[in-house]
């Protein structure tokens, strides 16, 4: 017997009854960028290796340890996209959309990173990424924040996350902050972890995001970057807070919250919820208003956030998933010319009724098989045609969730006898 091929780990399949929520969550989404004015770009899933190696740090664990990467038949070294933004300014770049121009641009779509699989997260994982160029000042990071909120007020997960912001300053109070960093963890090398003392050649800012429950004493002792911010970045900040502070936003500075990516300067933030355990982060980004220019473009005012579809998804409450997914109305068919007038009788319903979800019966059955089919669909409602009410142009209708007398209409009647009960 062959053995069965199954998915790669880490890579997970979206079942039927699992897409309703996904569904929700992409309208909601797909609606709020439209309504702060913020434009679609659709990118490619592979890009050059070198655009990451460059944008996200060669000394970086996404770079050394988790890219997808590949050499094609024309011997070019491609990446699976590990993260959206290097992508979109390339693309911008490409195509000229940030020269003395001011962009906001979002995208969604599945992105690929080699971890330990858990829950939250996954080998291919799925992101919705939202950019903003050529804005300089805190309004526009301000603006970001306020509209993740919306985002989670839509969804009815406002009470399930909370705010952290940080700065991570310019470049050179970053240097300056990072001598003193590295002294400070060279007196504890002995007591870091593996991760942790290559870090410390390489990126020592990522220590502090060290989940190793034997650093926490020894990272809490650090040095606190803000104590290296000049007055233009603690303005910036400021400025932030006092605008989050107007809107009702909720907020912690967290002076240990860095970004796992070099790209990033000034603010930062993350949406963290605490049921989601270890891998709490939502949504997370902030500014990156040296990335274009390192990319081969002019000096460029950017800023970002990205927030994970699957961890998402897994706050929303399950009574979502069924009432999204359910459709209003199972039509059963018993006999050949209810089969025929039937799907003929669907369509009109169909146009009539735009918003309806029908579900017509096919590969016939009798009666009973039907109507397991019927419930088993999670229907508000089924539609019954048989010779009988064939032929006296009729629809029986009987209630699958209440407990109610099954009906009998005329098919003239049965648009709005369908709009009343269903409330379309």
């Amino acid at each position: 017997m062959t053995d069965k091929i199954q998915a790669i780990r880490g890579m997970h399949d979206i079942l039927p009854q699992q897409t309703p929520r996904w569904q929700l969550v992409e309208t909601v989404l797909r609606k709020l960028m439209a309504t702060y004015g913020y434009a679609e770009i659709r990118l490619p899933i592979v890009e050059r290796t070198e655009l990451f190696r460059r944008s996200i740090g060669e000394v970086t664990d996404i770079v050394e340890k988790e890219m997808y990467t590949f050499d094609d038949r024309n011997g070019d070294s491609l990446t699976l996209r590990p993260e959206g933004t290097a992508g979109c300014v390339r693309a911008c770049l490409e195509h000229g959309l940030l020269h003395n121009q001011v962009h906001r641009l979002w995208y969604v779509g599945p992105m690929f990173r080699h971890e330990r699989p858990q829950k939250g997260r996954y080998r291919q994982f799925h992101q919705l990424g939202v950019e903003a160029y050529g804005m300089p000042g805190p309004d526009i990071d301000a603006e970001l924040i306020l509209l993740t909120r919306r985002i989670w007020r839509e969804l009815g997960i406002s009470e399930a996350l909370e705010l952290q912001l940080n700065s991570l300053g310019s470049l050179d109070e970053r240097l300056a902050y990072r001598h003193h960093l590295v002294d400070y963890f060279g007196h504890y090398r002995e007591r870091l972890d593996e991760d942790s003392r290559r870090r410390l050649e390489t990126n020592p800012l990522r220590i502090l995001d060290s989940k190793h429950p034997a650093l926490h004493e020894i990272i809490e002792g650090a040095p606190v970057l803000k104590d290296f911010l000049g007055e233009q970045s603690n303005s910036h900040l400021q400025g932030l807070m006092e605008m989050l502070d107007a809107a009702g936003i909720c907020f912690a500075v967290n002076p240990r919250l860095v970004r796992g990516l070099d790209y990033y300067s000034q603010t930062v933030f993350e949406w963290v919820s605490p049921r989601l355990g270890a891998q709490g982060t939502v949504c997370a980004g902030g500014r990156y208003d040296g990335l274009v220019e390192q990319l081969g473009g002019k000096p460029t005012h950017a800023i970002g956030f990205a927030l994970g579809m699957e961890r998402l998804i897994t706050l929303l409450d399950e009574e979502t998933e069924e009432a999204s997914g359910r459709a209003h109305c199972y039509m059963i068919c018993a006999g050949a010319r209810a089969e025929r007038e039937g799907a003929l009788l669907a369509e009109r319903l169909r146009d009539a009724i735009p918003h309806l979800k029908l579900i017509v019966n096919c590969g016939g059955g009798s009666f009973k098989s039907q109507f397991r089919r019927a419930d088993k669909s999670n229907a508000d409602y089924a539609l019954i045609l048989g010779d009988d009410e064939v032929s006296n142009q009729a629809v029986g209708i009987k209630s699958l969730r209440r407990d109610e007398d099954q009906v009998v209409v005329a098919q003239a009647e049965l648009v709005s006898h369908l709009r009343t009960v269903l409330t379309l």
